[in-house]
C-alpha cells in the first residue's frame, strides 16, 4: 500500500516538474518583423529604399535645427535618417501599434531614442504645427485629404513627398532617385489682397497700392499710381520671400524684396544705380483664401486597394 503511494506522488511530481520544464523551455515569441505589402489603415506599406530617404532629406536641405515629421512613418526609417545623418529631431506618426514599438526598437539599437519620438496615431487627427519639415509616403488620396493641413504649417516649411504629387499643386523641385520620383514644396505666405504701400524717401515717388493674387505659390498682380499701373515682372514667392519687379513712373525698372507677416509687409526697394529704399505695406482687410488649397471634389470612384503605403 505505501508502495502505492510513493508511486502515484513521485508520478504527481514528474508530472508537474514536466509540465514546469515544458513552460520554462517553451521559446519565446520573435519580435515583430514587417513584411512588405501588409496592410495599414489606409495603405499597405513598402519601405522606401535608403537611397530615396537619403534624397528626400537632402532636397528638403534638412538641418540640425529642424523638426522633421514623417506622416506614415512605417519602419521608422525616415525619422532615424533625420536624426543620424542631420541631426534633426523627429517625430513619426504611425497608426499601426506593431510598426510603432518597431520603430522605436530601432530608434534605440542605432542610438537616436533620445532624438526620435514615434507615436501611434492617426495622421488626420494629429497636430503636427511645429514641424519645420514634413515627409510622406502616400496615395495621392492621401495627399490631397492633407493638403488644406499643410497649407496652415508656418510659411517656410518644406514638405517632401516619395513617389506621389499633390494633385495640381505644382512641385518647387522634382528629383528622381532611381525609378523614385521625389516632389518637394515650401509652404507659402499668403500675400493675396490689396496693399496700400509706404516708402521711405523714394524719390520720384513710389506705388500706392500692391495687388497681388496668388494660386499656390504663384503670384501675380500690378502697382499703381494715381493714373498710373504697371503688372508685376518676374514675381517670385518662396515661404515668406516676396520679389518681383515694377515699372516706376520715371520708366526705371524698380526691384522690391519683401518679407510677409500676416497682414504686413516690410523690405527694400531698389532702382538702378542707387542704395535700397525702405518699404512697409498693409493689407487692405481680410487675406483672401489662397486659391486651389481646398482641393475639388472628386466625382470618380478611388481605386479599391492601395498601390503603396507609408
Amino acid at each position: 500500500m505505501e508502495t502505492k503511494v510513493w508511486r502515484r506522488a513521485f508520478l504527481a511530481a514528474a508530472l508537474l516538474c514536466g509540465l514546469q520544464g515544458g513552460a520554462v523551455a517553451q521559446p519565446a515569441s520573435a519580435p515583430f518583423e514587417p513584411q512588405p505589402g501588409q496592410s495599414g489603415k489606409d495603405v499597405i506599406w513598402l519601405p522606401s529604399p535608403d537611397a530615396v530617404v537619403d534624397r528626400m532629406l537632402q532636397m528638403a536641405e534638412v538641418k540640425s535645427s529642424d523638426f522633421v515629421v514623417d506622416l506614415g512613418s512605417g519602419d521608422g526609417k525616415i525619422a532615424i535618417a533625420a536624426a543620424r545623418n542631420h541631426g534633426a529631431r523627429a517625430l513619426g506618426l504611425e497608426y499601426n501599434p506593431q510598426m510603432v514599438e518597431f520603430s522605436r526598437r530601432r530608434a534605440r539599437e542605432a542610438g537616436f531614442a533620445g532624438k526620435v519620438e514615434f507615436r501611434q496615431a492617426d495622421i488626420f487627427a494629429s497636430d503636427f504645427s511645429q514641424a519645420t519639415v514634413v515627409t510622406m509616403y502616400l496615395l495621392p488620396d492621401l495627399n490631397m485629404r492633407l493638403r488644406p493641413t499643410l497649407f496652415k504649417l508656418r510659411p517656410g516649411t518644406r514638405i517632401v513627398s516619395h513617389s506621389f504629387g499633390m494633385g495640381d499643386w505644382t512641385p518647387d523641385e522634382v528629383g528622381r532617385s532611381g525609378t523614385a520620383r521625389i516632389s518637394a514644396w515650401v509652404i507659402p505666405a499668403n500675400a493675396s489682397g490689396e496693399w496700400a504701400l509706404t516708402f521711405r524717401n523714394l524719390e520720384g515717388g513710389g506705388p500706392q497700392t500692391l495687388t497681388l493674387r496668388q494660386r499656390f505659390q504663384m503670384v501675380e498682380g500690378d502697382v499703381s499710381w494715381e493714373n498710373l499701373s504697371s503688372t508685376l515682372v518676374r514675381p517670385h514667392l518662396q515661404g515668406d520671400s516676396l520679389s518681383f519687379g515694377a515699372r516706376h513712373a520715371t520708366g526705371e525698372m524698380l526691384q522690391f524684396q519683401a518679407r510677409v507677416a500676416g497682414n504686413r509687409m516690410t523690405g527694400t526697394v531698389t532702382r538702378p544705380g542707387r542704395p535700397p529704399v525702405a518699404f512697409e505695406a498693409v493689407r487692405k482687410g481680410a487675406a483672401p483664401p489662397i486659391e486651389g488649397v481646398e482641393p475639388e471634389r472628386q466625382t470618380s470612384q478611388a481605386p479599391a486597394r492601395p498601390r503603396a503605403g507609408a
